[in-house]
């Protein structure tokens, strides 16, 4: 039997690609494995369906252009998977989809299998795993402790290895404190990125479909198939720009007196990330977070609960009684509010997001510890409504802000548990918190979820991300020089140092302040010292107006083939410049006019 227990989606990939029909029945000895009693489940794809499902595969094309071919996931049971019973975590709700959910079938269409549905807090409402009628979903560490919710069954799937991702929901935190709780990693996208048509509603206006999975570079790659315009959701839309990437040295806002709860093993593991990440190069800024938490209040404390009752308000007519009672206590708060109030909490919403976007114009992202706490079942059960309140600190204000964020795991706690960091951003800045914490999550040496497999090591892609230009700086504009701030005003990123091909010749021209050096290629010349840095398309134009002439901007050849933009100069300007090409770079004659 192929032992498939922590796969990543490359690794599925492979095995098809190099042993189709074993990576197959893999594919039906996984399923075998899975028990229909394990809490995590609410249903699992007989044979029979799964035999389905890969002889459809036959008719998506060839397979090295499907880019999840035969990869399983699973998902949550509020999202539609055609001729699979939907329950919302409450069986007298049961109805079967005819038509998948525009997620589940983005994902199909790219290859992927459908494994099962999983369990959830019932009608995604709660942050603990408890509140369902298949049972409490245990933690994959220690099953006396919350496994996190309402996305509960689909982060622990991901962090047991059954699957490389998975499907869930966030309106405010099922995305992401699971994520924290499992040591694994919680995409939750901007609004509207990811379409909900086909999802059970919680709060429609902020529900987020998710994704769960064992390294980022994977929930990248199920985003960038699920996103996309949906005319059939009305609260699709389009990105407006390319995400502004974080430089080499991010700054972060940090709560600044975060409440433990009495966890006294969360805020130990806080103060330990605090310090690895500021040695992984990020500046740490205090931030007062008194908006976020007065706007968090509004999700469970305003009318909000009444748009959850929307969702669901026929059912309740005739099955409240069918309901686990603290969801059922929840939506019918929302007879204490009146349309009048509803209106009043959204101009509160809207001025309290853009209190919270201008203290973000300060910083790159917000940093709080997913949870602050991490409770028993046995707590949870005892003050249902309070413990759950408490894990939503960090969580409960995002989506009204309209925020993007990604959960990652950050270390694991003294008594066992892993500890989880969440990165906040405005809208739309969901490849930047990937770009980020692919490089922190390659960096914390934790292993992959509850399994044993370590996390691999970050392959770096060469080329500039969407949205930026790679430039080759050649003089004043290197690290440290004097004109390196107006690459730094405009958010470059820098990417390495390096070297041009071997025909090139460097002079330093006369009569240029700061001193500039002339860049010229020539029949016989050396490789010259180079600097590479992504700059944003949209600044790139300031940034080309800056520079003076004989200068300007062109195509550099690199020594290993490359071509990128980077600064040349009219031939004409050197007659008369020094030329220092022997020297091989600008730095070495800096350095010999400083002597």
């Amino acid at each position: 039997m192929m032992q498939t227990t922590g796969w990543t989606i490359n690794e599925w990939l492979n095995a098809y690609r190099s042993e189709g029909l074993v990576a197959r029945a893999a594919l039906q000895d996984l399923r075998a494995q899975l028990k229909a009693d394990d809490t995590a489940w609410i249903y699992i794809v007989s044979a029979t369906e799964l035999d389905a499902q890969l002889g459809a595969l036959e008719n998506l094309g060839n397979p090295g252009d499907l880019p999840l071919y035969g990869v399983p996931f699973a998902v949550k049971d509020n999202i539609d998977v055609a001729g699979i019973p939907t329950t919302a975590a409450c069986p007298a709700f049961t109805y079967i989809p005819e038509v998948d959910a525009t997620a589940v079938a983005r994902l199909k269409r790219a290859g992927a299998i459908v494994l099962g549905k999983t369990n959830l807090d019932q009608f995604a409402t709660g942050l603990v795993g408890t509140r369902s009628p298949y049972g409490a979903v245990p933690n994959s560490f220690k099953p006396d402790y919350v496994s996190g919710g309402s996305s509960s069954g689909s982060a622990t799937t991901v962090a047991h290895g059954l699957v490389p991702f998975s499907l869930g929901t966030d309106t405010a935190g099922s995305g992401r404190v699971p994520a924290g709780f499992n040591n694994i990693v919680g995409l939750k996208p901007t609004k509207g990125r990811f379409s909900t048509t086909g999802v059970v509603p919680a709060c429609r206006s902020l529900d987020c479909v998710s994704v769960f999975a064992l390294i980022v570079d994977d929930a990248e790659t199920v985003a960038s198939v699920m996103e996309g315009f949906d005319p059939t959701d009305g609260y699709s839309r389009v990105a407006p720009a390319a995400a502004t990437y974080f430089s080499s040295k991010p700054r972060f806002g940090i709560p600044a007196s975060p409440n433990w709860f009495g966890d006294t093993q969360a805020e130990a593991a806080w103060l330990e990330t605090l310090e690895n990440i500021s040695a992984f190069g990020a500046e740490l800024v205090t931030i007062d977070f008194t908006p976020m938490f007065t706007l968090a209040q509004l999700l469970y404390g305003g009318p909000w609960v009444a748009e959850r009752h929307a969702a669901i308000a026929e059912f309740m007519q005739e099955h409240a009684a069918d309901m686990n009672d603290v969801v059922r206590g929840i939506v019918e708060n929302a007879v204490n509010f009146s349309a009048t109030d509803a209106y009043r909490a959204e101009y509160r919403r809207a001025d309290l997001a853009r209190e919270i976007q201008l203290l973000m114009k300060n910083v790159d992202a917000l940093l709080v510890p997913t949870s602050p706490r991490h409770p028993t079942i046995t707590e949870v059960n005892a003050d249902p409504v309070v413990v759950n309140s408490q894990l939503g600190t960090y969580t409960n204000f995002v989506n009204l802000a309209d925020c993007s964020a990604l959960a990652l795991p950050a270390t694991m706690r003294a008594d066992g548990l892993p500890f989880g960091i969440t990165l906040i951003a405005p809208a739309w800045q969901d490849a930047a918190l990937a770009a980020f914490g692919k490089k922190w999550h390659s960096s914390v040496n934790l292993s992959l979820g509850a399994t044993a497999k370590p996390t691999p090591t970050l392959a770096l892609k060469n080329t500039a991300p969407q949205g930026y230009v790679r430039l080759a700086v050649v003089g004043a504009h290197l690290t440290g020089m004097p004109l390196n701030v107006q690459l730094q005003e405009r958010k470059a990123i820098f990417v390495e140092s390096t070297y041009t091909a071997s025909n090139y010749r460097l002079f330093a021209l006369p009569n240029t302040t700061p001193p500039k050096p002339g860049l010229i290629r020539a029949a016989e010349g050396a490789e010259i010292i180079v600097e590479l840095w992504d700059v944003p398309v949209q600044q790139f134009g300031s940034f080309v107006a800056l520079i003076p002439a004989p200068l300007g901007i062109g195509t550099l050849s690199l020594y290993d083939g490359r071509e990128v933009k980077g600064f040349i100069c009219e031939g004409a300007a050197v007659n008369g410049a020094t030329d220092i090409t022997h020297l091989g770079g600008w730095r070495t004659y800096i350095k010999s006019l400083q002597k």
